[in-house]
C-alpha cells in the first residue's frame, strides 16, 4: 500500500510540475501577453513620473446609450473581465476596462504614491479622454476599494455601483500587524507559481481546481519568472500598504447611488491575516457577515449573497453573477 502511494505522490508531483512549467514569463507591462480586446493607453504626467494607463474600450453593435467600467482585483488585470464584457456588450452596453497604475500592461513606477484617491482620479482622466459623462462602475475585490473612492470623490459619474466581494469591508489595521513597505516587498519577492496557486486555492476556490482557472493564475505566475519582476513586486508591496491604511468601510455610509452587493459568502480574504493574534485570525473576512453589515451601511443597497461561493463568483459561478449584475442595470 505505501508502495502505492508513493507511486500517486510522484505522479501528483509530476503533473503539477508540468502545469507549471507551462507558465510562460512575462514583462513587466505584459508586453507578450495578448488581451482579448484592442487595448489602448492613456499617457500622462503624475506625481513626476511619465505613465501610460492601458484600458480596453468594448463598443456595442448596437448601443443602449449606457457605459460600464469594470475594475480588477489586486491579484488581477482587466483580462479576468472578458466574458462578462461580451455579454454586456451583446447587451448594449460600452464596456471600459482600466488596468490600473501598478497593474497589468500599465505602468509600474518605482517612485510613486499609491492611493485609491490617485487611482479614482486616473480612472476618471480614462472616463474623461472618451467622452463619458456618467457609467455603472463594477469592482471586484481591490478593484471594489477603488470603486467606492471613486463614487465618494466623483458621484455625479456614477449611475449605479456593483461591488462583486470587494475587499476592505472592514479595517485591517484593527486586526492586524503594521509590516514596512520593504518587509512587504521582501515577502511579494518570495511569490511563486505555486505559492499563488496554493493562496487561490484556499481563499478562491475552496481547494477545487478547474482548468478554467489556470489562465489567471499564469498571469500573475509568469510574472516571478521574469527579470522585471522587482520592478511588479514592489509595486505590489505599495499596495499593499495603500490597502492596509487607506480603509473605505467607515465611508460606506456616505454612498448615495443605487450600490447592489455581489457576495459569495464562502470567501474568507483578509490582508494580514498571517499578522494578526490567532485568535482574530478566524474573525477576519467572514463575508457571510461583512455582506449584510455593508448592505446596511449604504443605504438603499441590494445585496445578493451567492452561498458556498468564493473570491471571485465571475469566474467560479459566472452564470449567477451575470443574472445578479444584469437584474440590477438592466
Amino acid at each position: 500500500m505505501k508502495y502505492f502511494k508513493n507511486i500517486v505522490n510522484v505522479m501528483l508531483l509530476t503533473i503539477s510540475g508540468m502545469l507549471f512549467s507551462q507558465v510562460k514569463p512575462l514583462d513587466a507591462e505584459l508586453t507578450n501577453y495578448q488581451y482579448p480586446f484592442e487595448v489602448q493607453f492613456l499617457n500622462f504626467k503624475s506625481q513626476n513620473n511619465d505613465l501610460k494607463m492601458a484600458y480596453m474600450d468594448v463598443k456595442p453593435e448596437k448601443p443602449n446609450g449606457k457605459a460600464i467600467m469594470l475594475l480588477h482585483g489586486k491579484n488581477f488585470n482587466g483580462a479576468y473581465w472578458e466574458r462578462t464584457a461580451r455579454d454586456l456588450s451583446a447587451k448594449g452596453f460600452r464596456v471600459i476596462i482600466p488596468d490600473q497604475i501598478g497593474f497589468g500592461k500599465s505602468s509600474k513606477p518605482q517612485h510613486y504614491q499609491f492611493s485609491f484617491s490617485q487611482l479614482a482620479e486616473n480612472t476618471k482622466a480614462i472616463l474623461d479622454k472618451l467622452n463619458i459623462d456618467k457609467t455603472i462602475v463594477l469592482g471586484h475585490s481591490m478593484g471594489g476599494m477603488v470603486a467606492t473612492r471613486f463614487t465618494l470623490l466623483y458621484p455625479e459619474k456614477v449611475e449605479k455601483l456593483i461591488l462583486e466581494n470587494p475587499i476592505g469591508l472592514e479595517d485591517y489595521k484593527t486586526f492586524a500587524a503594521y509590516q514596512t513597505i520593504d518587509q512587504a516587498y521582501q515577502s511579494e519577492l518570495k511569490n511563486t507559481a505555486e505559492s499563488y496557486k496554493n493562496y487561490q486555492l484556499k481563499f478562491y476556490y475552496d481547494n477545487k481546481w478547474k482548468s478554467e482557472y489556470q489562465p489567471w493564475l499564469d498571469l500573475i505566475a509568469g510574472w516571478t519568472l521574469h527579470p522585471d519582476y522587482p520592478k511588479v513586486a514592489w509595486d505590489a508591496a505599495l499596495t499593499s500598504d495603500m490597502i492596509y491604511n487607506q480603509p473605505v468601510c467607515y465611508e460606506f455610509k456616505n454612498i448615495k447611488v443605487p450600490t447592489l452587493l455581489i457576495i459569495g459568502t464562502r470567501d474568507r480574504t483578509a490582508i494580514g491575516k498571517d499578522r494578526a493574534p490567532k485568535e482574530l485570525q478566524p474573525k477576519m473576512g467572514q463575508y457571510q457577515l461583512l455582506g449584510k453589515k455593508t448592505q446596511q451601511e449604504i443605504k438603499g443597497s441590494q445585496l445578493i449573497e451567492i452561498e458556498n461561493v468564493g473570491h471571485l463568483p465571475h469566474i467560479e459561478v459566472y452564470d449567477k453573477f451575470w443574472n445578479a449584475l444584469y437584474d440590477f442595470i438592466k
